[in-house]
């Protein structure tokens, strides 16, 4: 296929043995398939969610914590139909949702991998953000429960960390798509079943770009959606070669970004700074 799923539009013939700018080619690449507890309480519930880690990914930042599936070839290529059996099992064994996990560059094969097999779960779309409107289109009626980064204010620094000057306005547009589809949070006893989490992950160094993600999402979205302030960074993928962030948070940068979290009057989550630690990131169970 002449790939344009993603805003990048590439448009390379990806194949098994032509990759597009996200690294891997037509077929799904899955680096894990497992219940995960680590996500908001409504979506791990008391279960777990079914999360489904894909590999390769169209904006592969250098800090990536997943750089080993992001960006190197970690992963096992699998059919449509292989996806679809993978829900099927999770489905068995009590997850509380099927989520995928950096699945942007897989639109039409997560498609085609649900004529095969409707799990009777919601669906959870866990993206980067930088989706393209047009490719959204196609999981409207599909997707109960998106959960996009929105990761930078500043497309000189996107541009420098992921190589996307066109960060911003791609994601401002992408969510709000995503909040036409969704725009009403449903929770059943603890467990969101439909709506619309954006998730920031705060850099070190850059809180100037993290409260300005803040007030972008409040002057664009409100409170339609619900914000997930992260705090679990740590050096990780290539950013030993930046030295701007080459070390963890401080408690004085991430307390004056949810100060301005509270102030905006934001509704959602926040971490606590000891969750940046390594043990957090999955294991790959899923392997060439």
């Amino acid at each position: 296929m002449i790939c344009e799923l993603c805003p990048r539009k590439c448009r390379v013939e990806r194949s098994q043995e032509r990759f597009g700018y996200c690294g891997v080619g037509e077929l799904p690449k899955i680096a894990r398939a497992a219940l995960h507890f680590d996500e908001e309480p409504p979506i791990s519930g008391t279960g777990g969610a079914g999360t489904i880690f894909f590999s390769g990914c169209n904006l592969r930042c250098v800090f990536c914590q997943n750089y080993a599936i992001s960006a190197e070839d970690t992963g096992k290529v699998v059919t449509p139909y292989q996806l679809s059996e993978e829900y099927r099992k999770l489905e068995a064994i009590g997850a509380q949702n099927i989520e995928f996990v950096t699945p942007s560059h897989y639109i039409e094969a997560i498609l085609k991998s649900l004529e095969y097999y409707q799990p009777r779960l919601p669906l959870i779309w866990n993206s980067s953000g930088y989706d393209s409107v047009e490719s959204l289109r196609q999981l409207d009626g599909i997707i109960d429960i998106y959960l996009p980064d929105f990761k930078y204010s500043d497309n000189t620094l996107a541009k420098r960390l992921s190589n996307c000057g066109d960060y911003v306005e791609t994601a401002i547009a992408a969510i709000g798509e995503m909040i036409r589809q969704q725009p009403e949070t449903v929770i059943e006893n603890g467990v969101m079943k439909r709506g619309v989490i954006i998730r920031h992950l705060v850099l070190p160094s850059h809180t100037k770009n993290s409260i300005g993600v803040l007030e972008i999402i409040k002057k664009k979205y409100g409170t339609r959606a619900a914000v997930s302030l992260m705090a679990q960074y740590f050096p990780a993928g290539k950013a030993e070669e930046y030295p701007d962030i080459n070390r963890r948070l401080t408690k004085r940068e991430y307390h004056k970004v949810l100060n301005s979290f509270l102030d905006l009057g934001l509704d959602g989550f926040a971490q606590e700074l000891d969750s940046s630690d390594k043990k957090y990131v999955p294991e790959w169970n899923f392997c060439n």
